[in-house]
């Protein structure tokens, strides 16, 4: 499900976040697609869950807004001109 996803939004494993609250699915099936996953803790997965799991998300966060300055250190900045329209 998570390869058909990225094939029709025409993004890669390598350049994909998977970003969930669950490690049952959310973190596993990201893993499980090849690609970087954030576990957010404000929804199901609590932090002394984690090692219950074999696996480890790649980066642990209190909630979805600690996401946005992630994204902004790993997102290249490119140059983008405007139309005044």
């Amino acid at each position: 499900m998570m390869r058909t996803a990225l094939n029709r939004i025409g993004a890669h494993s390598e350049t994909s976040i998977m970003i969930g609250d669950r490690m049952d699915t959310d973190v596993k099936s990201g893993l499980e697609a090849g690609m970087r996953s954030v576990l957010v803790l404000s929804g199901s997965t609590r932090e002394e869950e984690i090692a219950l799991y074999p696996y480890r998300p790649t980066v642990v966060l209190d909630g979805i807004a600690d996401v946005v300055p992630l994204v902004g250190r790993l997102t290249p900045i490119e140059s983008v001109e405007l139309d005044e329209d």
